[in-house]
């Protein structure tokens, strides 16, 4: 029988055994992507509100660049959610769909089968 704690020593690992992380090289594109479509939308929404207050102004031609200024600004939206959920996925972040190439494959037949 011993006298000392049950579980006696350090919980961490000594740090030469802890693996490090280093940055992947795809954790940076996607977050310069994200950072670059975030920054456009930004600015395309300021210039939808611009160019509507010049149409509303009576400038017909306007008209034209706010509509184009919100099918661009709504798609840099799209693009930086869509890479900013690649970019959740590179990180361990979320888990990727069931469908997608990186998900592992389920074997057949379920539970039963495995038996």
């Amino acid at each position: 029988m011993t006298n000392g704690p049950k579980h006696a020593g350090s919980r961490k690992a000594p740090r030469g055994a802890r693996p490090r992380r280093s940055l992947d090289a795809r954790v940076a594109k996607y977050a310069v992507g994200v950072t670059l479509c975030v920054v456009a939308w930004g600015y395309l929404v300021w210039a939808a509100i611009d160019f509507g207050a010049t149409a509303r102004g009576g400038n017909s031609a306007a008209w034209f660049f706010l509509l184009l200024a919100c099918i661009g600004a709504a798609s840099c939206l799209f693009a930086g959610l869509m890479l900013g959920v690649r970019l959740m996925t590179v990180l361990g972040i979320m888990t990727p769909p069931a469908g997608s190439a990186e998900a592992p494959a389920r074997p057949s037949g379920g539970r039963r089968a495995a038996r």
